[in-house]
């Protein structure tokens, strides 16, 4: 057990961290926002438009919630230190005391930590949903095998962290694994928490399809775009669209088979595609389509240079050696690292089941 001195150094550490925290989330902004929040949706005719208002109500939400964190981490700080003031004034034999105060403080410190790495997420569109795309690289059924288990393993982030996941487009690999995926993640923060993992994936094992039991390298390339407000204009000459129907090859049982359902869309100026067959009908897949294409579009209009088309469409010039921002070792070790970070953890399983937000919290504190 912790000495008072220590637990006082704790505290005085955790209300530096809450005043930065503080500083970035302002308050009493804050209180201001989710006060007019609330008036609005009092409004009798609030709800005419579901959309807006399901919007209005998700935002309201979450600062909400922001609020609550920051005040439950100030009062916890205060209770603590009164705390330790009674087992001074009592000669400090006050275990049990202080056994509680460090039982509070080492929950506050993980508060402190989730609050921190929100005040991080404060790009123009972090706060939206994302699509996460996996494309398998070069090397057959072995990089189509390690694609389907990065998708597993983003479907069981996802799961774990409360987000709501869709697929929007699958190209399966007969012989087995997937080709690519499209992946419509919804929540709070999910593009956020998930831009970090664009990337090129490095697998290292053993095959399982390798007769010789021969070590593999296999690749894949991970993209994440955020979803757009429909309020947001991308000005497109429709005579620049190319789009294309064919038969969707994905899950959705007999119906994705008899029909020309799935939807291609090409922006013939910078040759990004956008694809969808998830949904039932060609014109839902369309709007589907239509949305990523602009997804990716609004991302080159942001970033203003051209070079970087290929790389905002996820057709990174070499899914290859050298060009890998993780690399995930089964044989001759285990041992997942992330190379950009230097950020690693042995339990491999842990990781391919969806526990990387060690990973993603390593990214974030580097931006």
């Amino acid at each position: 057990m912790k000495e008072v001195f220590e637990l006082r150094e704790e505290i005085e550490d955790l209300q530096g961290r809450l005043k930065l925290i503080g500083d970035s989330l302002d308050p009493a902004r804050l209180r201001e926002e989710i006060k007019d929040l609330s008036r609005q949706s009092q409004e009798a005719d609030f709800w005419d438009d579901s959309q807006k208002a399901s919007k209005i109500m998700a935002d309201l939400s979450q600062k909400q919630d922001d609020l609550k964190d920051y005040e439950e981490l100030e009062q916890g700080l205060l209770d603590s230190t009164d705390y330790l003031d009674l087992v001074e004034l009592s000669d400090g034999s006050e275990l049990e005391t202080l056994e509680v105060v460090e039982a509070n403080l080492r929950a506050l410190q993980k508060l402190a930590k989730k609050m921190k790495l929100k005040t991080q997420l404060n790009g123009e569109y972090d706060r939206n949903n994302a699509y996460l795309s996996i494309n398998a690289g070069a090397g057959g059924l072995e990089a189509t095998d390690w694609a389907d288990m990065l998708f597993r393993m983003y479907t069981r982030y996802a799961e774990k962290s409360g987000f709501k996941v869709e697929i929007k487009d699958i190209n399966n690999e007969e012989a087995g694994g997937i080709k690519s995926v499209t992946m419509h993640i919804t929540g709070p923060f999910a593009y956020g928490y998930l831009r970090g993992e664009k990337g090129v994936h490095r697998l290292v094992r053993i095959s399982p399809f390798d007769s010789q039991s021969r070590r593999h390298t296999s690749f894949a390339s991970v993209d994440v775009f955020p979803e757009l407000d429909e309020n947001i204009e991308v000005d497109i000459d429709p005579s620049d669209l190319r789009i294309d129907t064919y038969r969707a090859s994905g899950a959705g049982g007999q119906h994705v088979n008899k029909t020309d359902s799935a939807v291609r869309i090409t922006h013939i100026p910078t040759g990004v595609v956008a694809t969808s067959q998830a949904e039932r009908s060609q014109i839902q897949n369309k709007q589907t389509a239509m949305n990523l294409l602009l997804s990716k579009l609004i991302q080159i209009k942001e970033e203003e240079q051209r070079e970087k088309i290929e790389d905002i469409q996820g057709k990174y010039s070499q899914i290859a050696w050298g060009s890998q921002i993780r690399s995930y070792v089964f044989q001759p070790y285990t041992m997942v690292k992330d190379h950009r970070t230097g950020y690693e953890v042995g339990n491999i399983d842990a990781v391919m089941d969806g526990d990387i937000q060690g990973f993603i919290d390593a990214y974030l504190s580097t931006k």
